[in-house]
């Protein structure tokens, strides 16, 4: 662009140099102006076109005076483009905001670089769990956080490196779930009278969901959209009603107990039948029934969350409905007397997981098969409510698999449960085994267990043997230990017949993986080995033994007998996949360096397969594919005759 401004000056001092006779004979003004003469609109107007630059701006400020004044920091140029390279920013400014747009622009650049430095480390330096404390890196930059989380989020969505999207992924999702901590922790401090059961489910929800792009706000507009469609059925049956005079999202009161029921009956009949919630009676573990923003998207849910959706929307209609904390079956109360009562038999208890069924409270006892007492009639404050609902994600991590995603999700309850209720022994001792089973964060399990023997001593035994052997891994973390190498060389690998990056289907179950590791036998416990029934396989567990990466999100062990190469190969959806691959290949996964470290021989084999297998030229992948492909080609030509 400097070059382009230089020759119009050029052009223009030309014409002023040869002149141009007019009608009098003298030489026309018009004629000698550059292009710098125009009024500095027009070439703000100029150098806001879409494809100029950054690069294209500084050259052309660094031109000529009039040019630099043009492009100053708070002016027009340099604010279309930062908003037109971070589009995602704009919304943390006000419109038509006078700021230092030059500035911004040099501060959310630096951070970028700063931020992708750091993910290209981290994944260099932690190749298993990447552990809580070496996020402290990007809260030591010191940059604003929207700018952190912005670059995050374009690494997420741009880069094809899948491992450093792996690794944006995890640092974004810890940086979104401190925040959330944070709101968590004003929205406790508030009054039971402020805290509103609604923000509390959709803080929970963000916890567990911070990818998501899920706020109040967003959840208030779609409640309204239901409360809209109620109000214009309860128009028809009565158009003078009081609800339709309400505000939208401003909670009031109807007194009239006939008016409160014609609402109710009409909330029932929009949610139930024309918008077909229901509970979740086939599904019901599944953590998806817990998450409000789930719920309304899905229309079905457990008998928490379909109340506090059922109490909200009842709310906006001016009918006040209380949160009861019934064992095994979470419930609404609806008050029958205009002045309150703290008489059980006064109130009518609503099922919501029920298609808003209105119960006694002798009916009650028939939903959980036996008697309770009184107090489990009562109304709970917001927080109980909050604690309820993260018990029951609590139980569904526990129920889980051993996966990646069930520790995930006990994590993630702990971490809600612990923040609301920060001395309970039964689930910090709980957290404690977790982080110290998954081998993570020894020094805040310390921490755990002292607070652990503050608040109970009686727990000294389980809290002296974990003491005991977190000291003995923290110890152990000091000792730098090399990765173990596998070479397909060997002649104790000989059998081994596949390599990490292949695309695989599993003979007997059908599942489709991704191969990222291997043994030449079983190295298994025998009991593992009993319990799956090895013994049973035509070689047992003396034969090579793979891990793969299945397309259901789980790791598994399978025997080099029981997997074929796939007909037809296809990308495996498993979350863990950019910790061991940096791309796919169309037919195969590409090592990342820490894996090829640890197989350096593998990439040549994977691409003799493929190419021996599928019959067709593989696209150049960087240079490690590069290298594998020159190493590969001696091996092929050998393997052919065999």
């Amino acid at each position: 662009l400097a070059a382009t401004f230089s020759l119009s000056g050029s052009m223009a001092s030309s014409v002023s140099a040869d002149g141009y006779l007019g009608l009098n004979g003298a030489i026309s003004e018009s004629q000698t102006k550059k292009l710098t003469d125009l009024p500095a609109e027009l070439l703000e107007h100029i150098l806001c076109f879409p494809l100029l630059s950054h690069d294209d701006i500084c050259n052309a400020s660094c031109t000529c005076k009039r040019l630099r004044d043009v492009c100053h920091g708070r002016g027009k140029v340099w604010g279309h483009q930062y908003r037109l390279r971070w589009p995602r920013l704009q919304k943390y400014y006000r419109h038509n905001e006078c700021c230092d747009w030059l500035r911004e622009y040099r501060t959310r650049h630096t951070v970028g670089l700063q931020i992708r430095l750091t993910v290209e480390s981290i994944s260099k330096r932690f190749f298993t769990e990447v552990l809580g404390d070496s996020f402290a890196e990007i809260q030591s930059l010191g940059a604003p956080e929207h700018f952190c989380e912005d670059e995050l989020l374009f690494i997420l969505n741009s880069d094809k490196c899948l491992t450093l999207k792996y690794y944006a992924k995890k640092i974004l999702y810890f940086l979104r779930q401190q925040n959330i901590l944070r709101s968590l922790k004003l929205f406790l401090e508030q009054s039971p009278v402020q805290q509103s059961a609604l923000e509390g489910a959709v803080l929970v929800d963000q916890y567990c969901n911070p990818l998501a792009e899920i706020t109040v706000a967003s959840i208030s507009d779609q409640l309204e959209e239901i409360t809209d469609k109620v109000q214009k059925m309860l128009r028809i049956k009565n158009p003078s009603h009081p609800s339709l005079r309400g505000a939208p999202g401003v909670c009031f009161h109807v007194d009239d107990l006939e008016l409160q029921r014609q609402a109710v009956c009409v909330l029932n009949c929009v949610l139930y039948e024309q918008l077909q919630y229901k509970g979740n009676e086939l599904d019901y573990y599944n953590p998806l029934n817990s998450y409000i923003h789930q719920v309304i998207q899905r229309h079905t849910g457990i008998p928490i969350s379909l109340s506090v959706l059922y109490m909200m929307l009842a709310r906006r209609l001016g009918v006040q409905l209380e949160p009861v904390n019934f064992p095994n079956h979470f419930l609404l109360r609806w008050c029958q007397k205009p002045n309150g009562s703290e008489d059980i038999y006064d109130f009518v208890y609503i099922d919501a997981f029920g298609k808003g069924k209105q119960l006694t409270a002798k009916e009650c006892e028939y939903l959980i098969g036996h008697q309770v007492t009184a107090d489990y009639y009562s109304a709970i404050s917001t927080t109980e409510v909050l604690l309820r609902m993260v018990g029951n994600l609590l139980n569904i991590g526990k129920r889980g698999e051993g996966n990646e995603k069930s520790y995930q999700l006990l994590r993630d309850s702990l971490d809600l449960y612990l923040t609301i209720n920060p001395d309970n022994v039964q689930y910090l001792l709980l957290q404690a085994r977790l982080y110290f089973h998954l081998g993570i964060w020894p020094e805040k399990v310390l921490d755990i267990l002292q607070h652990i023997q503050a608040l109970d001593p009686s727990q000294h035994g389980a809290v002296g043997y974990l003491v005991q052997h977190t000291l003995e891994h923290i110890q152990h973390k000091k000792q730098p230990v090399q990765p173990e190498v596998k070479r397909r060389s060997a002649a104790e690998h000989v059998d081994v017949r596949y390599a990490a990056g292949l695309v695989m289907k599993h003979k007997r179950s059908g599942y489709n993986c991704v191969i990222y590791g291997w043994d030449p036998k079983c190295t298994m416990s025998q009991e593992w080995i009993s319990t799956m029934r090895v013994n049973q396989l035509s070689s047992g567990a003396d034969q090579p033994f793979y891990n793969v990466l299945v397309q259901d999100g789980t790791c598994r062990y399978a025997a080099q007998e029981n997997l074929e190469p796939h007909e037809d190969p296809l990308e495996i959806g498993h979350p863990e996949v950019g910790r061991y691959f940096s791309e796919f290949s169309n037919t195969h996964y590409v090592a990342n360096e820490e894996l090829e470290t640890r197989y350096p021989e593998d990439m040549s084999e994977t691409l003799c397969t493929v190419r021996r297998l599928y019959h067709r030229l593989l696209p150049s992948s960087g240079g490690n594919q590069s290298k594998a492909q020159e190493t590969a080609e001696p091996a092929e030509q050998q393997a052919m005759p065999m």
